[in-house]
């Protein structure tokens, strides 16, 4: 039986990654990856949504980017949004703003890489939901389906505005495989064992 994310012409975009016991890279073990594009054709990108990025801290960040006022009248999270080009910056909110440099990923999230958006959420403004992602994860065309089917590395769970922008990070690995109904302790660490 195909997998909806291996049908040709279908798309994960606007759906959670969700790393399975069976991954255990350091980059991405227990790692929750929101997509903010896939097709089979050209590969996927997306943002870790469930690690907190201790150093530097937001108002460091905008303090760097020259963004007033620090400290912030409005905090949004600060993740590390994966190993590929951590030196920029990436806020992923709701589809309530919009901006020069915006890119609709769904109907109910954008993804923003200019300081306009960074500016009206320090001004205590801007979208409803928001976090800052510094750098992404991307896979070539092709890889993220041989992962996911011959390697058992990732699940695809639907996303949901509390696992995506939630601030309780250590839950939301857990919460994202419970809404496909997996409990890790039932899921074999071997591929292709059950």
């Amino acid at each position: 039986m195909a997998s909806f994310a291996t049908t040709p012409g279908c798309s994960l975009t606007g759906h959670l990654l969700v790393a399975t016991p069976a991954l255990t890279d350091p980059a991405f073990a227990r790692s929750v990856v929101y997509l903010c594009a896939h097709t089979p054709e050209d590969g996927a990108m997306g943002l870790v949504v469930n690690r907190r990025l201790s150093q530097p801290v937001l108002d460091d960040v905008l303090e760097q980017l020259g963004i007033a006022p620090v400290p912030p009248r409005r905090r949004i999270n600060l993740c590390a949004g994966g190993p590929m080009d951590n030196g920029r910056g990436f806020v992923l909110h709701t589809s309530d703003w919009s901006g020069d440099g915006s890119l609709p990923v769904d109907r109910t999230t954008t993804l923003t890489a200019s300081l306009d958006v960074l500016r009206d959420i320090a001004d205590g403004n801007g979208p409803a939901h928001a976090l800052l992602a510094m750098g992404h994860a991307s896979w070539e065309a092709g890889q993220l389906e041989e992962e996911m089917l011959h390697h058992d590395a990732w699940i695809a769970a639907p996303a949901t505005e509390n696992i995506v922008f939630g601030a309780d990070h250590n839950a939301k690995w857990r919460q994202a495989l419970a809404s496909v109904r997996i409990d890790p302790a039932w899921y074999s660490a071997t591929p292709g064992h059950a």
